[in-house]
């Protein structure tokens, strides 16, 4: 059962208004706290966690849901994907560093899952108000206006996001830049920005070091469903099943080999 794309863009829309948009720029210093080292998460991420999983596991019967924050205070609750039942992804407030600094890069991301297979995702921007969003094999959309992948212009022309390191330590833009890679990289610490970005063509290609599920599931599908190509570093299709290795995205299949031939040697 494919979940309703407007009811679940109605449950974003209401999490953000009513809980995270009023605690934007106005967070006390005790309603944020460190997960880990560098890792933020506020009372906004709680929250809208608490408010979402009862409200989207009620619009598919059977349904669970695995959230970051359920999966920080419990590890366990990510085995929840491996069974049978749909499974939705939460990530509540992607992007906290930003938004816990003040900076509106940050979104709320929904995905929803089957047998091991990402059936529809959700990104919602709240300080923009807008959602993007796809059903496996019926596009994506940002509203209801249709998104498609734009051909890559020149690669000295090109802008990607590239974060983190390779498997083998180096850092991803020193490799690219070693290899001559000519387009601009940089980082806005958002995946679900990043991938809408990717999604309207404003963003060409993106190196992700990890790959949670609930930072990529939804937005890997809305850039293959708006034509875009996606994969594993090792060349392995993307699966939400994977929780921790290299992604790697580009306009096209021709795109991704060029930068993947830089990143793997």
């Amino acid at each position: 059962m494919i979940p309703d794309p407007d009811s679940v863009t109605a449950l974003l829309r209401r999490a953000a208004t009513e809980i995270i948009l009023p605690r934007f720029q106005k967070l006390a210093r005790h309603q944020i706290r460190e997960k880990g080292p560098g890792d933020l998460v506020t009372i906004a991420d709680t929250e809208a966690e608490r408010l979402l999983t009862p409200l989207l596991a009620a619009l598919v019967p059977g349904s669970v849901v695995v959230g970051e924050e359920a999966v920080a205070a419990d590890r366990d609750v990510l085995q929840r994907l491996a069974g049978t039942a749909g499974v939705w992804l939460i990530d509540p407030v992607d992007g906290t560093f930003n938004f816990a600094h003040g900076d509106p890069n940050f979104a709320v991301i929904v995905a929803f899952v089957e047998h091991g297979y990402v059936r529809a995702g959700w990104i919602h921007e709240p300080v923009d108000g807008e959602t993007v969003w796809a059903i496996a094999e019926q596009g994506a959309w940002r509203d209801h206006r249709r998104l498609i992948v734009p051909e890559p212009p020149p690669p000295e022309k090109m802008v990607g996001i590239v974060s983190g390191r390779l498997p083998n330590g180096r850092r991803a833009r020193g490799a690219l830049e070693a290899g001559g890679w000519p387009g601009r990289m940089g980082s806005i610490r958002c995946a679900g920005r990043t991938y809408a970005k990717l999604a309207a063509g404003e963003f060409h290609y993106a190196y992700f070091s990890r790959s949670m599920p609930w930072d990529h599931a939804a937005g890997w599908l809305i850039h293959r469903e708006a034509g875009g190509y996606g994969a594993f570093l090792d060349g392995a299709g993307y699966s939400p099943l994977r929780s921790d290795y290299p992604l790697l995205l580009a306009p096209d299949r021709a795109m991704w080999n060029k930068l993947h031939a830089l990143l793997a040697t």
